[in-house]
């Protein structure tokens, strides 16, 4: 090609996010770079761009093939631009932009040149769509490579290829768990896999893609023997049977998404690849109108939201160095996400021994349970565990930046900790309780820099939740507030910032709906019927389950503060003293409302896992005969508008900042369905004045707890949303 040649084409792809060019070696490289943002996503405006591409290469004498890489430092594609389907005002609209998608991958695929994709970063949705397309993928042995079709976790499926190009190039089951879990997967899982060919250094990567590019198109390694039987005439009914009965096990019929998938790619397998990318496209526009999908997208856009704010008007301080106080499980879990995650060094005091080598124990633990799944190489291993180191006293306190306490729920020990912290640091250091009921404003009162006070309430266990509420009192400083929140981030946390009052908004929004369950139970409904009744709703765990995971003396340790301050209707039934004295905690002490003993005698975590039952003694001492009364949706709508109406209480007095937050805190703190988006988008679903009519009716039938709040009333008379 000559200069002017090159110059022709460069012209015409100016405007583009695609850019061309031409080696000695005669291969081609299209460099994809969206001009102004910090990830390459897709959308429909670039198909002509890119078709337009590779007529030219085409056009280029004595071409070997193309090579396609990204222009962005540590991403491949992100995946499609999720906005579009915002703009979507119809189920055809949405099919003919999966349409668009399968057109574009199309001629990829059928490019007479080797096409190989070289991958570096994240290569998820519709960048992993593109990649399957092409001949050949080579990804990088780096840490930030990541391949997979998280569209499932948007109430959605790969639309442009996905569900027919995986099954063909890695077998159905394999395709099947990657397109159902939207998992994503590790340079070296996905090479295993067969998702790529090879995974190679970072600096060699585009070197062996051109030399792919010059093998010429090879023939593909037949599936392992396995995966061909599984595709077979005689094996596809019994794997699709399985997959269907786990999926909708999984799902109770909530989620619409995976059938479809299951569906889409069946029919492609016996039906053939044109009719597969048909339902495809036809089946991608139809969730692209449920309810279910567009509050599953307005969850990823709200938390992609938080995730770029500080939740203040000023920027944090830096942070180099976490103290952490307590060595216990919330204390050892807040050290294991800090190290782990935010690969920050973590200086843990406990008044014993013990306590630190418990949390030393934890993370090394967690640490070798990846390295046994070849996930971290032992050397990392021993790096991250020495940014952990213990002490009885405050020495290399001096260094912290920041100090997370995790000790007893006592104000008075809470307090005394402040104290030693002011006077054991730097004066810049900051303080954050992590506290589930403690005003903070109480336990900054003695505070010499009460300014530099903060609540940080992480979720057990720590390492899995993945929210944080951050509190601040009256007197917290804006810089403290940012830096809590860097911090959080910094640890993998979703974090928003509440108002210090009684419960904070989780758990305030969380007791109403548990207590409700007990109230059930002292109607003589069964525990599993209650529970099943609130599953069966969309929660990951019922209520009363719930009380025995967290602690069933821990869970009602909140009651009373929130009784004092915000009045009787978070009073609990009187059951729970009665569960108490006879030392019922729950599974931490194998003694709650199920039963925790298998038939080895030892506790079910430490032994073989089967389906919990109910402790039946536990009617007799509450002195219940129990037997279902109340249909599961009758009990599931009690519990569930106690804590919608709580939570429009909270918005009313400011503990949240918005609708937005509420709804972002039930999903990833208490596991209030996804599928509905929240508490305030499932009220805009029910239509405010339909809420009022329930609580109303509700409060008739049984008491003046379900009387319906005041803000919530007047949003019913004026038929408001709380999102626009």
């Amino acid at each position: 090609m000559t200069q002017a040649e090159k110059e022709t084409v460069m012209s015409a792809a100016m405007q583009s996010v695609f850019s061309f060019s031409v080696g000695d070696d005669k291969v081609g490289i299209i460099t994809i770079d969206v001009p102004g943002e910090k990830v390459n996503t897709l959308k429909a405006e670039f198909v002509e761009q890119f078709l337009l591409m590779f007529e030219q290469a085409q056009q280029v004498s004595g071409l070997k093939g193309l090579v396609i890489i990204s222009g962005k430092p540590d991403t491949f594609i992100a995946g499609a631009d999720i906005s579009m389907i915002a703009h979507c005002q119809s189920q055809e609209e949405a099919t003919e932009l999966a349409e668009k998608g399968q057109k574009l991958f199309a001629q990829i695929a059928n490019y007479p040149l080797p096409v190989v994709a070289a991958i570096h970063g994240a290569c998820l949705g519709g960048g992993l769509e593109l990649a399957l397309a092409c001949h050949a993928r080579i990804c990088s042995l780096d840490e930030k490579t990541r391949l997979g079709l998280p569209e499932v976790q948007l109430g959605l499926l790969p639309g442009s290829g996905g569900t027919q190009r995986l099954p063909r190039l890695i077998g159905i089951s394999a395709a099947l768990d990657i397109i159902l879990t939207g998992r994503q997967l590790k340079p070296k899982q996905a090479q295993r896999l067969g998702v790529v060919d090879e995974a190679v250094p970072l600096d060699i990567l585009l070197d062996v893609a051109v030399q792919y590019v010059k093998k010429g198109i090879m023939k593909r390694k037949p599936l392992a023997w396995s995966q061909r039987m599984l595709a077979s005439a005689l094996g596809r009914p019994l794997l699709f049977h399985l997959v269907h009965k786990k999926t909708r096990e999984k799902t109770r019929g909530h989620y619409p998404a995976p059938e479809k998938i299951i569906n889409v790619i069946r029919a492609g397998l016996e039906k053939g690849s044109e009719s597969g990318f048909q339902r495809e496209a036809r089946a991608f526009g139809e969730l692209a109108m449920t309810q279910e999908s567009e509050a599953l997208r307005s969850l990823f856009f709200a938390s992609t939201a938080l995730k770029n704010e500080t939740g203040s008007s000023e920027q944090p301080a830096e942070i180099k160095q976490v103290g952490i106080l307590g060595g216990g499980l919330m204390g050892g879990g807040i050290a294991n996400v800090t190290v782990i995650r935010g690969n920050l060094p973590v200086r843990i005091k406990d008044i014993n021994e013990k306590g630190i080598n418990q949390t030393l124990k934890y993370t090394w633990d967690r640490l070798s349970k990846r390295v046994k799944q070849r996930r971290l190489k032992s050397s990392e291993r021993s790096r991250q565990m020495s940014l952990l180191t213990g002490t009885t006293d405050y020495s290399g306190f001096k260094q912290v930046d920041i100090v997370v306490e995790a000790v007893f729920e006592d104000l008075v020990l809470k307090r005394k900790m402040v104290a030693e912290i002011e006077e054991n640091t730097k004066p810049e250091t900051l303080f954050a309780s992590n506290t589930s009921s403690l005003p903070i404003h109480k336990i900054a009162e003695i505070a010499a820099r009460p300014e530099q006070v903060i609540g940080l309430h992480y979720f057990s266990p720590v390492d899995k939740m993945p929210l944080v509420e951050v509190i601040p009192h009256k007197g917290t400083s804006e810089k403290t507030i940012a830096t809590a929140v860097a911090l959080a981030k910094k640890q993998g946390k979703t974090a928003i910032v509440v108002g210090d009052k009684a419960g904070f908004y989780v758990n305030r929004i969380l007791t109403p709906y548990i207590n409700e369950a007990g109230y059930c139970l002292v109607d003589g409904e069964p525990i599993e019927h209650i529970d099943n009744a609130l599953m069966n709703f969309g929660f990951p765990i019922g209520p009363i389950n719930l009380l025995d995971e967290v602690g069933i003396d821990v869970g009602t340790k909140i009651i009373p503060v929130l009784v004092e301050e915000l009045g009787r209707r978070f009073a609990a039934p009187e059951f729970l003293d009665v569960i108490l004295k006879d030392d019922r905690k729950g599974k931490k002490n194998g003694r709650g409302f199920y039963l925790y003993a298998n038939k080895k005698g030892s506790f079910w975590p430490f032994g073989k896992k089967a389906k919990k039952e109910v402790d039946t003694s536990i009617y007799s001492l509450l002195k219940i005969k129990p037997a279902i009364k109340m249909l599961p949706a009758d009990i599931a709508q009690r519990c569930v508008m106690l804590m919608l109406n709580e939570a429009v209480r909270c918005l009313d007095e400011g503990i949240i900042r918005n609708p937005r937050d509420g709804d972002i805190g039930a999903v990833f703190g208490i596991g209030f369905p996804p599928f509905l988006g929240g508490p305030f988008r499932y009220i805009d679903q029910l239509g405010s004045e339909k809420v009022v009519e329930i609580l109303r009716r509700l409060d008739a039938q049984y008491g003046e707890r379900f009387a319906p709040c005041e803000h919530l009333v007047q949003m019913a008379e004026q038929k408001k949303k709380f999102h626009p």
